[in-house]
C-alpha cells in the first residue's frame, strides 16, 4: 500500500541536510521531489502544489531542536499536512436512527456488494446491530446471488425480489420488511455501470429521494487514481453523499485518490476496505494513514485488531501458565489462531514502525503458518501438552507425520524453547511476558519459522 509514494518521500527527505534552520536553500529540492513523488501517486498537480507551498511555508524559518535533523522537523510537518489533506479527523458512521438507511452507490467493479457484506459485519459485530442487507441492482442476477452469500457468511438477512424490475419499489418494501422484522440497519446495494452515465445516476437519485437515506457511501476503487477523484465528483453533484469508501487498498495503490478525494469533494472518507475477507474493513482515520505512508506504522491500528481477537479469560489462563513456566504447543497453537483473525499476516507485520520498508520485497503468504501448525497437529497430545518430552525419535516421527524435513522441526522447536525463556525472562521483570499487543501477550521471535521468501 503507497510503496512507491513512501519510498520517494523517504528519498526526498534524505536529502534534506544542515543543521539550526531550515532555510530556502537547503529545503528547495526536498519541496521538489516531494511534489514530483505526489504527482507520481496520480495527485492532481494543483493539489500537489498547493499542498507542498503549505509544507515550504511552515518549513521555512522553523528552528530545529537539537535533539531532531532538519529531516525529522519535515517529515513532520508532512505528516500534519497529509493528514489534514485527509481530512484532519476520524468522522464515525451516523448510525444513530431507527432504523438508519444506509445507500451504497459506486460504479461497476469497485467493490460496492462486497463492501455491503463487510459493512453489514462490521455493524453487527462490532455496532451490536441488526442490519438488513437489500439486493437493489436489477440489471445482475449475480450481484442478487452474490449478496445472498455474503449474508449467509455474515449471518446477516438480505433482501431480495428477483422478478421486481424497480429498485425503488425493492427499497421501499425492504424499509418495511425491516420495521416489521426489527432490523435497525438497512443497507441497499445499487446498481453500477462501467462509466458515469444518466440511468444509473437517475435510478440512484430515485432510490435517495424515494427512502430518504441517513448516509450515503460512495465506493471507489483506490486503484483508479484521479479517475476516482473525477468520478466521485460526479456522484457528489448528483447525491450529495455522506462519505467515502475506499476499497482495495491492499492492490497495487499509488495513492491519489486516497490523498485527494477528500480534497475534491469536501466530504470524508469513512471506511477503507483491504483484501476479500469479510473482517478486513477499517474506519479511516487521516493521522494514521498519513503515518503509514511516511512509514511509520500503525501501532494503533494493530492494537485494536488484537484487543478484537482477545480473549480475557483464555489470557490469564495464558498469563498463569507462562508465570508457571508451563506454555505448551496447544497454547501457541491457540495463539496463532487469534493472530490469524486479525487480518493478513504481511500487512500486519506492516503496521510496525520500521518494519514495512523492511518486507516490502517479502513475500509473506497468508499461509504462513501453515507449516507451524502442521508440526503442531503431528503431535500426539502429550507432546503438546508436554514440549520437553519430544525427543530425537519423536520430532522424526512429527517430521514424517507433516511432511516436514527433520531440520525444520529441529528449528521450530529451538525457536518455541528459546521464546519459552524469553517469556520467563520477561516475566521476572515486569510480571508479563508482552509482545506488541498480541493476543495473550505472544511475540514471535525469529520469524518462527515463517516461510518467507524473496519475490
Amino acid at each position: 500500500m503507497f510503496d512507491n509514494l513512501s519510498e520517494r518521500l523517504e528519498s526526498a527527505f534524505k536529502q534534506l541536510k544542515g543543521e539550526g534552520r531550515v532555510s530556502e536553500i537547503n529545503v528547495a529540492s526536498t519541496i521538489k521531489d516531494i511534489r514530483r513523488a505526489l504527482i507520481d501517486a496520480d495527485v492532481n498537480f494543483k493539489i500537489a502544489k498547493e499542498f507542498t507551498d503549505r509544507v515550504k511555508e511552515k518549513a521555512l524559518g522553523e528552528k530545529v531542536l537539537t535533539a531532531i535533523s532538519p529531516g525529522q522537523l519535515m517529515v513532520k510537518i508532512v505528516k500534519d499536512e497529509l493528514t489534514e489533506l485527509m481530512g484532519g479527523t476520524e468522522v464515525e458512521l451516523d448510525i444513530s436512527n431507527k432504523p438508519t438507511i444506509i445507500l451504497i452507490a459506486g460504479l461497476q467493479g469497485s467493490g460496492k456488494t462486497t463492501l455491503s457484506g463487510k459493512l453489514a459485519l462490521y455493524l453487527k459485530s462490532k455496532k451490536g446491530k441488526n442490519p438488513l442487507l437489500v439486493a437493489a441492482d436489477i440489471y445482475r442476477p449475480a450481484a442478487m446471488e452474490q449478496l445472498r452469500v455474503l449474508g449467509e457468511q455474515v449471518k446477516v438477512p438480505v433482501y431480495i425480489e428477483l422478478e421486481n424490475k424497480s429498485a425503488v419499489e425493492i427499497a421501499q418494501n425492504a424499509i418495511a420488511q425491516a420495521k416489521r422484522d426489527g432490523n435497525n440497519v438497512i443497507i441497499i446495494d445499487t446498481a453500477g455501470r462501467l462509466a458515469v452515465d444518466e440511468v444509473m445516476m437517475a435510478e440512484v437519485a430515485n432510490i435517495k429521494n424515494a427512502v430518504n437515506p441517513h448516509e450515503i457511501l460512495f465506493v471507489v476503487d483506490s486503484m483508479t487514481g484521479q479517475d476516482a477523484v473525477n468520478t466521485a465528483k460526479a456522484f457528489n453533484d448528483r447525491l450529495d453523499f455522506t462519505g467515502v469508501v475506499l476499497t482495495k487498498l491492499d492492490g497495487d495503490t499509488r495513492g491519489g485518490a486516497a490523498l485527494t478525494i477528500r480534497y475534491t469533494v469536501n466530504k470524508p472518507i469513512k471506511f477503507v476496505s483491504m483484501g476479500e475477507k469479510l473482517d478486513t474493513l477499517d474506519a479511516f482515520y487521516p493521522e494514521r494513514m498519513a503515518q503509514r505512508i511516511l512509514g511509520m506504522g500503525d501501532i494503533t491500528t494493530l492494537v485494536e485488531r488484537a484487543q478484537a481477537q482477545f480473549d480475557e479469560v483464555q489470557a490469564k489462563k495464558i498469563e498463569k501458565k507462562i508465570r508457571a513456566n508451563k506454555f505448551d504447543f496447544e497454547d501457541f497453537k491457540d495463539q496463532l489462531q487469534q493472530i490469524k483473525k486479525m487480518g493478513n499476516i504481511k500487512d500486519l507485520l506492516a503496521m510496525i514502525p520500521g518494519v514495512g520498508k523492511a518486507i516490502k520485497d517479502i513475500d509473506i503468504s497468508d499461509d504462513a503458518f501453515k507449516g507451524i501448525e502442521a508440526m503442531i497437529n503431528s503431535m500426539t497430545a502429550f507432546e503438546r501438552n508436554n514440549p520437553d518430552s519430544i525427543d530425537g525419535s519423536r520430532r522424526k516421527r512429527i517430521a514424517g507425520g507433516c511432511g516436514k524435513d527433520i531440520s525444520e522441526v529441529n528449528a521450530f522447536m529451538k525457536q518455541f524453547d528459546q521464546m519459552r525463556q524469553m517469556m520467563g525472562q520477561m516475566n521476572k521483570f515486569k510480571g508479563m511476558g508482552g509482545g506488541m499487543g498480541m493476543p495473550g501477550g505472544m511475540n514471535l521471535p525469529g520469524g518462527m519459522g515463517l516461510p518467507f521468501g524473496k519475490k
